[in-house]
C-alpha cells in the first residue's frame, strides 16, 4: 500500500470515526428520523453532481431498483438506528458495535452466498460474537433511561449491512461503485423524506446541530463514500477493509476529545476481541498453520 492510499486509508477512518460524534451531537435536538434524513439528503446533493461529471447517471436509472433497496438498508436503516443510539450511549461504544459489521456480513454471505468459511475464519466469528454479546451484556440495561435498545439498535444496524453488502454483491457486481454510492444515498432520502416531515423537531435546531448535521452528510457520508470507492479501486476491498480496524480508535479519541465521554477498560477489552475475530473472518489475520510432520 503506498503512503498517498495508507494516508486516505487513515482520513477515511477518521472521517466515518466522526460521524458518531456528530450523530451524538445532533441527534438529541433533530430527533433521530430527521437528522438521518439530513444526511441522506445532504450527501445525495453532494454526491449527484460528481455522478453527472462522470457520466455515469445511465448506470443509476438502469439499476434504480436494487439501488433503491440498498440505500434501505445499507443507509436509511442504519443511519436510523445509530442515530437512535446516540441519544443514550457514547460515540465510542457505538463505534465498537459498528466494528462488528464484518462478522455480520461473513455470517449472511456464507448462508446466502455459499461463501466457504475456513477454520480461521470460523475461529474469527465465535470470538467476534463472543466480544459483542461479552460488551453488550456488560453494557445493556432495558430499565427506563438505560442503554439496552440503544444497543439492540446497533447490532441491528450492522445486521443491515452485513445484508446489503449481500445483496451488493449478488445484484449490483459490476456497477460503477459511484451510481452505487448516489443511487442508495438517493433512495435512503426518498425512504426518509415523509418520516423526516412528521417527525421534524418542533423546536428549531441550534447552529451547532445543523452544522453537526451538515459536516455528518457532506463530510461523513459524501467525501468519504468517494474517499472509499477510491480505495477499493486502488488497493482492492480485502485492503480497503481495514479501515474497519481504525473506525473505533477515531470515534472514541473525538468523543474523549470534544464531548468529555470517558473510556472504560470494558470498551477497551471488547474493542479488541471484536477487532480479532473481525480480522480473523475477513482474513486480514489469519492463524498460524502447523507445519505436517514429515515422515522418514
Amino acid at each position: 500500500m503506498k503512503s498517498s492510499d495508507l494516508t486516505e486509508l487513515v482520513a477515511l477512518a477518521a472521517l466515518w470515526g466522526a460521524s458518531f460524534l456528530f450523530m451524538r451531537m445532533g441527534a438529541a435536538e433533530f430527533g433521530p428520523v430527521a437528522l438521518s434524513a439530513v444526511r441522506v439528503i445532504g450527501a445525495t446533493l453532494f454526491l449527484l453532481p460528481l455522478l453527472k461529471a462522470r457520466g455515469q447517471t445511465e448506470a443509476l436509472t438502469r439499476h434504480w431498483r436494487p439501488i433503491l433497496f440498498v440505500g434501505v438498508m445499507n443507509s436509511a436503516l442504519p443511519f436510523l438506528c445509530f442515530s437512535y443510539a446516540a441519544l443514550s450511549i457514547t460515540a465510542g461504544l457505538s463505534s465498537i458495535f459498528n466494528a462488528a459489521t464484518p462478522l455480520f456480513g461473513a455470517v449472511i454471505a456464507w448462508v446466502w452466498l455459499k461463501d466457504r468459511l475456513t477454520p480461521s475464519r470460523i475461529v474469527g466469528l465465535a470470538i467476534g460474537f463472543a466480544g459483542v454479546l461479552w460488551l453488550a451484556w456488560d453494557k445493556a440495561s432495558f430499565k427506563p433511561g438505560g442503554s439496552g435498545w440503544a444497543i439492540v439498535a446497533c447490532l441491528a444496524a450492522t445486521l443491515c449491512y452485513g445484508v446489503s453488502a449481500s445483496y451488493t454483491k449478488k445484484r449490483l457486481t459490476g456497477i460503477p461503485p459511484l451510481a452505487v454510492a448516489t443511487g442508495s444515498q438517493l433512495g435512503a432520502a426518498i425512504a426518509l423524506i415523509v418520516p423526516a416531515i412528521v417527525w421534524w423537531p418542533t423546536a428549531l435546531p441550534s447552529h451547532t446541530a445543523w452544522i453537526a448535521a451538515g459536516l455528518l452528510a457532506v463530510a461523513c457520508t459524501g467525501i468519504a463514500y468517494v474517499l472509499y470507492f477510491r480505495l477499493i479501486a486502488s488497493v482492492g476491498p480485502a485492503n480497503a477493509i481495514a479501515v474497519t480496524f481504525l473506525i473505533p480508535v477515531f470515534a472514541v479519541l473525538w468523543g474523549w476529545l470534544f464531548l468529555g465521554e470517558g473510556i472504560t477498560l470494558q470498551m477497551v477489552v471488547g474493542c479488541v476481541v471484536i477487532l480479532v475475530g473481525t480480522g480473523l473472518a475477513t482474513g486480514v489475520l489469519k492463524l498460524p498453520l502447523r507445519e505436517p510432520v514429515r515422515t522418514t
